[in-house]
């Protein structure tokens, strides 16, 4: 095009700092997500997830083997050795894969039982096929004692009926696929991904593939900026280059204008006649450029608008201008609108408080979780089993240990290898004994744009955590056997009580059942130990439920006392589908699963302040979502009653 002698000086730029580009741009446009969408499960990679996911059933289902070995009950063999082993009964089943058992394993007797084959009912454990030898016809010879729960995933012990597997904001990967799709989930809610469109203007540009003729160059910033773009969840739409021509600009702007969500247009921003832009961005609608020219280096003639309710985006001619500007003040905005958190980096060193064994002569990955302690990072593992995809799942990456170390001593500075550039070390770092309740509060704190890690290592396990300083907050529910008070008396020097809400507990047994129907929780289980065949299941030691259960116990030990889970749904799973007759669960659980439900009392779930974390911004905001009314209603819709402060 022909250019006069003299510019026009309203296109002068007017230079201000960075961050009151950002603030401009910020005032101007409210970055949030576009609406959501359902997509199916091999489309959802990559995406960012609009509401939260959970479970629909137990993962697994019901109490598996782990290994191909013997099904039998761990009392059984306590004193079996290779010089003197235990000769027990085979009963006359092989229980497979997807093959249901039909028979008990009763006192004396063993199941033969191939890797992921249902627990057949009476046992407890499964004895690996490496330590056994056959015996006579009919027998099977155990050389080595199991202990209970040896060989056993458990139901639900990967994934729990109604735990939150997925929280809104998450970026969906092969770990999130697999988890999901481990709970039969076909679909996934998503934010809907943001339609950009990018524009190349100059006289001088040539798009890559045709011949350069005279005086051009190739055109780099459309496809580089298409890429940060997909980079960042937007959904590039190229509009191609425009040479400097008011017609065919702003045929081109007002286009990409009406059909995306973005523009993103370079070159043809700085001072000067040839800077047509400035001036089609105002009849694109109010309010229009809100920055033209930010004091960067390189980026200075960056230009930010908006217009009718969407943002225009005018970057430099330069590559490294465009991409510096973009990176920095562009691609945070299309982030919130894709729902997508901000960018970290790769590779970090960390402190590994634990010591973590492997197998000399293999090379280990160990999956970890990160989490900001009082000397810098650590890396906690965070290993369900070979098969627990969830472990995998909450993982931000891992370690590896040298096939000819057979441990990794605590205290040791590893290199962690993350799994994604979206992870990100979080705000709050919580550890300590799940709920469903806690994914209320955490999916609150999210919402309010809070990044929140949750390690579920147990209610002594999150105390241990907090007085090393390793996370801001431990739920915990631990009922001290004296005194009959929940929680308190377990608190370390320094840290403080916050009570979150009352979990009814009670015996969980099949309707129906008369030992148990219409009697106190008391008669129940005098009527369960007076009937031999009337099996309980147990819980973990360290669980507040296993005092409950010790009380109620009185000191006997009936058929399935060995048998101990480490969660209330596994529990009630064991319960529902007959494998034991009773147990000591939650009320949300038992109504879960369809039980009967004989109250004992509220057990306390409360929060344990690590020291001197009370003041942190993001402990308070978390502290302010567990007191919301709205938080307090969804926590009371699950069952549970909310504590009074």
């Amino acid at each position: 095009m022909t250019r006069s002698a003299a510019p026009s000086q309203g296109q002068f730029l007017t230079v201000v700092s960075r961050d009151e580009a950002v603030r401009r741009f910020a005032a101007a446009y409210d970055a949030r997500t576009l609406g959501d969408e359902t997509v199916p499960l091999d489309d959802a990679l990559g995406r960012v997830t609009a509401a939260p996911v959970r479970a629909p059933v137990d993962v697994p289902p019901f109490d598996r083997a782990m290994v191909d070995g013997f099904a039998l009950r761990a009392a059984d063999c306590v004193a079996a050795s290779e010089s003197a082993p235990v000769a027990l009964r085979l009963n006359g089943e092989h229980v497979h894969c997807g093959h249901a058992p039909t028979l008990a394993v009763g006192p004396g007797t063993a199941t033969p039982i191939a890797t992921g084959g249902p627990l057949p009912r009476g046992a407890d454990a499964v004895v690996m096929i490496e330590h056994t030898e056959p015996g006579e016809d009919g027998v099977v010879r155990i050389q080595r004692p199991v202990a209970p729960g040896g060989g056993v995933a458990f139901a639900g012990s990967d994934l729990a009926l109604g735990e939150t597997i997925l929280h809104a904001g998450m970026v969906v990967t092969a770990r999130e696929i697999g988890l999901v799709a481990a709970c039969g989930v076909a679909a996934l809610a998503v934010h809907r991904r943001p339609r950009v469109g990018v524009i190349s203007t100059g006289d001088e540009l040539t798009e890559p593939g045709r011949p350069l003729r005279p005086a051009a160059i190739y055109d780099t910033n459309a496809p580089v900026v298409a890429a940060a773009i997909r980079e960042n969840d937007g959904e590039p739409v190229r509009f191609g280059v425009i040479a400097d021509d008011a017609d065919a600009l702003r045929a081109a702007m007002k286009r990409a204008h009406a059909e995306c969500d973005m523009v993103v247009l370079s070159g043809g921003t700085s001072k000067g006649e040839g800077d047509l832009t400035h001036r089609i961005v105002g009849e694109l609608g109010a309010p229009g450029l809100v920055v033209h020219g930010v004091a960067l280096k390189p980026g200075k003639p960056l230009g930010l608008a908006v217009c009718d309710g969407k943002p225009v985006v005018l970057l430099p001619g330069f590559p490294t201008s465009a991409m510096y500007t973009f990176h920095d003040i562009v691609a945070p905005v299309l982030r919130r609108m894709a729902g997508l958190p901000p960018r970290s980096e790769t590779r970090v060193e960390a402190t590994v408080p634990q010591r973590v064994p492997s197998d000399v002569g293999r090379t280990e990955y160990v999956s970890v979780a990160l989490v900001e302690g009082e000397d810098g990072l650590t890396a906690h593992p965070v290993g369900k089993g070979s098969g627990a995809i969830s472990s995998f799942a909450q993982a931000d990456g891992f370690i590896t240990v040298d096939a000819l170390a057979d441990q990794l001593p605590a205290g040791t500075r590893a290199d962690v290898r993350l799994f994604g550039p979206q992870v990100r070390v979080p705000d709050l770092v919580i550890m300590g004994s799940h709920c469903t309740g806690l994914d209320v509060v955490v999916g609150a704190a999210t919402a309010r744009g809070l990044s929140v890690r949750v390690v579920a290592v147990g209610s002594l396990g999150g105390l241990r955590a907090a007085m090393r300083g390793e996370c801001d907050l431990a739920p915990v529910h631990l009922l001290h056997p004296e005194n009959g008070i929940y929680n308190r008396p377990y608190l370390g020097e320094g840290m403080s009580l916050v009570p979150g809400w009352r979990r009814m507990q009670g015996v969980v047994h099949r309707k129906g059942d008369a030992r148990f129907e219409t009697r106190t929780p008391e008669e129940a289980v005098e009527a369960a130990l007076a009937d031999p065949e009337c099996l309980m299941v147990n819980r973990n030691q360290g669980a507040g439920t296993s005092i409950v259960i010790e009380k109620l116990l009185g000191g006997a030990r009936p058929g399935g006392y060995w048998n101990r889970p480490k969660s209330h749904n596994a529990v009630a799973a064991a319960v529902a589908q007959g494998r034991a007759d009773w147990g000591v669960a939650i009320e949300p659980v038992a109504r879960a699963y369809g039980l009967g439900f004989l109250p004992i009392g509220p057990e306390h779930y409360d929060f344990a302040v690590a020291a001197g974390r009370e003041a942190r911004p993001a402990v308070a905001a978390f502290l302010e979502c567990l007191h919301a009314p709205e938080v307090r209603a969804s926590v009371a819709a699950l069952g549970f009653t909310p504590a009074e402060d």
